[in-house]
């Protein structure tokens, strides 16, 4: 996962060449996302929601909410930072659908897209399947 969103690549502009300063969030989050519009790669660069696990369920119920995730400090010369710690989602009370993009957001509900990517294998959740991130397989990196 590697892909900066419009918002992000903006703020981090704006900030490091000293026009806007930004406030980096405190708490990032990763959200589950599926390909239901066939455009969520675009989607998520352009800070849209739409593809996101709570919107494609037929219930609130479903089980579904982001995650807090941490981060280990990133290393040089790779630009890169790796998950902290693993991360489990509640598990499912009917089925989500096929997991195809993964988000890291600013907040637990709405907020902003930092970054996205899409995963290396899809992963389909029913009822009673769990989600699992293990530590270090999440990283994020800058070219």
């Amino acid at each position: 996962m590697s892909a900066a969103s419009n918002y992000l690549e903006t703020k981090l502009l704006d900030h490091s060449l000293g026009t806007t300063s930004w406030t980096a969030p405190t708490t990032v989050y990763v959200g589950l996302f599926l390909n239901t519009s066939g455009n969520a790669t675009a989607n998520l660069e352009a800070g849209t929601l739409s593809d996101e696990v709570p919107t494609t369920v037929s219930s609130s119920a479903s089980g579904y909410d982001r995650k807090v995730i941490t981060f280990d400090a990133a290393s040089s010369p790779t630009g890169s930072a790796g998950s902290g710690s693993t991360v489990t989602f509640t598990t499912a009370t009917e089925d989500w659908g096929t997991v195809t993009h993964l988000a890291i957001m600013d907040a637990a509900t709405g907020g902003n897209v930092l970054y996205y990517g899409t995963l290396d294998s899809s992963k389909l959740i029913e009822t009673g399947d769990t989600f699992v991130i293990q530590a270090s397989n999440l990283t994020i990196t800058l070219a």
